[in-house]
């Protein structure tokens, strides 16, 4: 008797979600005929004999960084004493793939299209325990093993999947699958110990050493010749190989006891077969993987419980806007007579002091600076991801293309933080261009630097290589930093925004307020609404980075992030509006942290997500969660409150300047 192991996530690496952008990759040369791919998939034809350049008869397996959802800490194949592979051309990485975490290598698993093999032997290994380097090594297979660490592997850039039946006979295709598992000593079967009743011995790990692997082939119809490859899939086994050098995977399964001494050998060996499938196309391989993953009716009632709280906010605006705004300008407009003039009330006595410059006005104009230039950043990422450019398939092509982006939208930063320090009477233009491009990007590369220490000190493959960082800061002080001065320059040559109405001389005295017209319980209130608007799409986007699931709805999160700009936008305005008509007129903070608290609730719920959904255990994985956390929260916290404070701007000039003052 065997039951079916729970729906583990699939395995696509992800790590510091909303950062950067460019399309690595080779543009393969036009061929007569071809139709047009995007760059570096297109798509390998393989045949039995190898014919042709056009044709390719030895299929390679690479392999890829371990993972596990216990653990923030990946570690490259080769920290494993697994096979390894005599030779072979190791993939170049993108900047994305080394961010990620992603470290490809050739293996020594070696098939040829359409020929068989039945339980043939990699490799080998025999640890004995009474020598401490062989006892390391199997101590840290273990390790591995009882936290669910997971191979990925990669055939014609396709991931390798373990398919099988979750509840409700659903099948569940995992882009990873298994070193082993454990049975505790109480005789609980963790993880893939489920799968079978042959795993039954107390304390005792279970390797899997060896893999039935079938690919799937579709044979060209056009012109060309041989098939395209387009799915791979695998069934995990335990064998204890009884004639190590001529297996038969027969047997019993492949026991390590928690309390084993002496020698041990470990025989690893694949089982390959070959089936042509006509009904998928080359085109739809990906298909399959994330069919298995049933979320989009989730989504869709995320959308609409998104678009209610939309309308509604809408509703309340527009109201403001055309009957009470209308009426209040009317009125005001009517008003001739000197005693009708000292009737004034509401937002109209605060014209004098409504453009005041507000306190801390240069940190301000920075997080203006810095908030504008990851807003477009996020706009174009999304707007590339939703034609397919940055898809899956397209390893790394999302965290480069963002981490680009950021780098070239220096200008816009600069000019912004510039414009608007200058309409808040600050001179001290230097100041100002050094702290839009130091401040905030020195905040996340110092705590992106501490969290890369703590990963270089755990062994970890997703440390960044030195030369990496290097080239990251390259990037940051030898093009962003001169396009954020160019861009301060002309933000600073410019006049300063005209305003519509003149500031008195005499700061005018802001009443008693009521509880809910108060700065802090405004600013919490308006931070709610956008927050409810995307915490179901956050799920999604964290179960992406912390469960490794491979995430591709990049459509659904381009509908998500206008809703979210529009939601920010009518709360601010909303809460703008009922501010100046209790006579307090300091709206410039007030707006951007009435929107940017939105990133506290994100906090919460990451917090929330940590205890109640994440198993990660150890101080390490615990640090580094929280580290990469604060740098999305403070992504978050300027992305957002940028949206409300030019909403709210545009709101504040826009009635001002239909009202006549005298």
């Amino acid at each position: 008797m065997s039951s079916r192991p729970p729906a583990s996530p699939p395995a696509q690496g992800s790590r510091l979600l909303l950062l950067s952008l460019l399309l690595l990759g080779t543009v393969p040369g036009p061929r007569p005929g071809s139709a047009f791919y995007l760059p570096g998939l297109a798509p390998v034809n393989f045949c039995a004999e190898e014919k042709s350049n056009e044709c390719k008869a030895d299929i390679e397996l690479f392999v890829n960084r371990l993972d596990s959802v216990e653990s923030v800490l990946p570690y490259e194949y080769t920290a494993f004493d697994f096979c390894q592979a005599s030779e072979g051309k190791r993939p170049s990485e993108n900047l994305g793939q080394v961010l990620f975490g992603e470290r490809i290598e050739p293996s020594p698993y070696k098939f040829t299209f359409n020929k068989k093999e039945t339980c043939k032997l990699v490799c080998t290994k025999t640890y004995n325990t009474e020598k401490a380097e062989d006892k390391q090594k199997l101590d840290f297979l273990k390790k591995s093993m009882l936290l669910n660490y997971q191979h990925h592997w990669i055939v014609d850039n396709m991931p390798v999947t373990w398919c099988y039946e979750v509840e409700d006979s659903q099948k569940f295709c995992n882009p990873g699958f298994p070193i082993g598992c454990y049975i505790t000593d109480k005789g609980h079967a963790k993880d893939a110990c489920v799968i079978s009743s042959e795993f039954h011995e107390r304390d005792t790990f279970y390797i899997f050493n060896h893999v039935d692997i079938k690919i799937y082939y579709h044979v060209v119809e056009t012109g060309s010749m041989g098939a395209r490859l387009v799915a791979a899939k695998l069934e995990p086994k335990s064998f204890k190989h009884t004639h190590i050098d001529k297996p038969d995977c027969s047997g019993p399964a492949m026991d390590i006891s928690n309390k084993a001494s002496g020698e041990i050998k470990i025989a690893y060996t694949y089982s390959i077969s070959f089936e042509e499938e006509k009904n998928i196309r080359w085109a739809s391989r990906w298909d399959y993987i994330l069919e298995s993953m049933p979320h989009t009716h989730i989504q869709w009632f995320s959308i609409m419980n998104s678009l209610v709280i939309v309308l509604f906010l809408s509703g309340m605006v527009a109201m403001i806007m055309l009957r009470t705004l209308h009426k209040d300008i009317a009125r005001y407009n009517q008003m001739d007579s000197t005693e009708d003039a000292q009737e004034e009330f509401g937002w109209k006595l605060v014209h004098g002091d409504i453009f005041r410059p507000p306190r801390k006005g240069m940190l301000l104009s920075v997080f203006l600076g810095s908030g504008t230039q990851i807003l477009i950043m996020t706009f174009v990422t999304l707007f590339f991801a939703c034609l397919g450019f940055l898809s899956p398939a397209n390893r790394g092509a999302l965290m480069t293309c963002a981490v680009v982006l950021w780098v070239l939208l220096g200008t816009p930063a600069g000019y912004v933080a510039a414009r608007f320090y200058k309409s808040f009477g600050g001179e001290k233009w230097k100041t100002n261009v050094l702290l839009t491009s130091f401040l905030c990007p020195g905040i996340v590369f110092a705590d992106f630097f501490i969290m890369n220490l703590i990963l270089w000190g755990e062994g970890s493959s997703a440390a960044i290589p030195f030369g990496t960082l290097v080239a990251i800061l390259a990037l940051w002080f030898c093009i962003s930093v001169p396009l954020t001065f160019i861009g301060a320059y002309f933000g600073f040559k410019k006049n300063a925004i005209e305003h519509p109405v003149r500031t008195n001389q005499i700061p005018r005295q802001i009443p008693e307020q009521s509880f809910y017209t108060k700065p802090f319980p405004g600013i919490i209130m308006g931070g709610i609404l956008p927050f409810g608007c995307i915490f179901i799409q956050l799920f999604f986007i964290l179960n992406s980075i912390w469960s490794h699931q491979m995430y591709y709805m990049f459509g659904f999160l381009f509908l998500v992030f206008i809703i979210l700009v529009i939601t920010c936008s009518e709360a601010t305005i909303l809460l703008c509006y009922f501010h100046l008509c209790a006579e307090d007129y300091h709206w410039q903070w007030r707006s951007f942290l009435t929107s940017g608290f939105t990133a506290v609730y994100f906090l919460i719920y990451a917090i929330h997500y940590f205890f109640s959904k994440l198993q990660i255990t150890g101080t390490a994985s615990t640090i580094l969660y929280f580290g990469y956390t604060m740098i999305m929260v403070l992504i978050f916290f300027l992305f957002t409150g940028t949206i409300g404070f030019f909403a709210c701007f545009w709101f504040v000039t826009k009635i001002y300047s239909v009202v006549k003052v005298d």
